[in-house]
């Protein structure tokens, strides 16, 4: 990405809030591109509900539109694109 200078931030930090009590555990995003776009990277057999419900919660505390799952783990490259909804 450095080379294409494609702006990104490496393990986003996001605080989680329930109510409007800030909880007292973080989300992590792996990437965030051009500040709109949650890249979440993965190593196994297939991409999960695990893996689609992980990213609809960043989706909702980044503020993001879009968020998209990179699975590396199969033969091919699996690429799942998940939009919040509102």
């Amino acid at each position: 990405m450095k080379q294409r200078q494609v702006t990104y931030e490496r393990e986003k930090e996001y605080t989680v809030q329930y109510k409007e009590i800030i909880l007292p555990h973080k989300f992590y995003a792996d990437f965030v591109v051009f500040d709109q776009i949650i890249l979440e990277l993965k190593a196994k057999e297939g991409i999960a509900n695990e893996d689609m419900a992980q990213a609809m919660n960043y989706l909702a505390v980044s503020k993001c539109k879009v968020a998209l799952i990179l699975n590396f783990g199969t033969g091919s490259l699996q690429i799942k694109r998940v939009v919040l909804s509102k």
